[in-house]
């Protein structure tokens, strides 16, 4: 347990017995009935805490007691702690959801941080390869005499582990999927006959990509010898495997991305990079932002519009660069 995880469940404990059930409550709600992800439960619950530990600390002794200016003054000391703007919108947002929570509830007798304005975060342009940089990285783990890695797992089966990493390259870039949506495959999720793979994305939402011709060669390839190899009986249905036999975990998969990354001689990019990249060029090559917006799993087409911000940006260093009156 980290130290800031140690903090959040003292200040949890030392909450009245009212505050500390309403916490566990929202938890209860943001898992089982809005289904978030294990991390946004843990942030919002962490931020929760933290703004009643404030509230009782300005003399708040039950739930009820919490008003607007409450949060707006919690949020005040955040700022001067020096939280970042991101931080800051998504504690906003923490409390919002808690309030409207509470207030359906009957938890509170308002909604109280309806009026609550978040601090607008800055959308800052992603770091993505170029098309030919993408291509060189892709390559450089086809080749079979290519630069291994440092540090490669599986040195006793090292083909196996070859054809495992194009394979989780190839998806990423070849599909724009999140890492854990990659780590997460099962065999039956991939149609080959159709070339498209089954994702459950965020929210629980599942939704069909496909995936191209470098994509099924990396992935026979790993069906047929890969896996094979390093599949054990605790395998289970698992896509893509680490070197003891189980499911490849994302942190493992983000290593195997910066190792390549370098030894293909490219910007160091992560999982994300990847697909950053590829909803860069699928843009560039001509793609309509909604169909794009429905690969990458977005919610709102407001998430995928940052992307033509990358392709503008692009185009106005080329015209720099290149017209006579830039």
């Amino acid at each position: 347990m980290s130290k800031r995880q140690r903090g959040t469940r003292d200040a949890h404990e030392e909450l009245p017995a009212s505050m500390r059930e309403a916490v566990d409550d929202f938890a209860d709600h943001l898992s089982r009935v809005r289904n978030r992800s294990v991390h946004t439960v843990r942030a919002y619950v962490t931020d929760l805490v933290s703004l009643l530990d404030h509230a009782v600390r300005m003399g708040c002794a039950e739930l009820p007691e919490l008003d607007l200016a409450v949060l707006r003054s919690w949020l005040a000391k955040q700022r001067t702690m020096g939280a970042a703007r991101t931080t800051m919108a998504r504690r906003a947002a923490a409390a919002r959801t808690f309030s409207a929570w509470a207030h359906r509830a009957g938890l509170l007798a308002d909604d109280i941080a309806a009026p609550l304005a978040s601090p607008r975060a800055r959308r800052e342009l992603p770091t993505v390869l170029r098309a030919d940089q993408a291509a060189a990285l892709m390559e450089a783990a086809r080749r079979a005499d290519a630069p291994q890695p440092e540090g490669l797992p599986g040195a006793d089966t090292p083909e196996a582990v070859l054809l495992r990493d194009r394979l989780l390259l190839e998806l990423l870039y070849g599909t724009g999927v999140r890492i854990s949506e990659a780590c997460g495959l099962d065999v039956t999720d991939v149609d080959q006959g159709r070339r498209v793979v089954r994702v459950l994305g965020k929210g629980g939402r599942e939704r069909s990509v496909p995936y191209g011709v470098p994509a099924q060669r990396a992935l026979d390839a790993w069906l047929s010898v890969g896996r094979p190899a390093l599949a054990m009986p605790g395998s289970g249905r698992a896509l893509l495997l680490g070197a003891r036999g189980g499911r490849l975990n994302p942190t493992t998969a983000r290593r195997i991305v910066a190792d390549w990354t370098e030894a293909a001689g490219v910007p160091r990019v992560t999982p994300h990079g990847l697909r950053h990249s590829a909803a860069t060029h699928l843009l560039e090559g001509g793609a309509d932002l909604r169909a794009v917006q429905e690969l990458l799993g977005h919610s709102s087409l407001a998430s995928t519009q940052i992307y033509t911000h990358v392709s503008v940006e692009r185009l106005r260093a080329a015209y720099r660069q290149a017209h006579p009156r830039a």
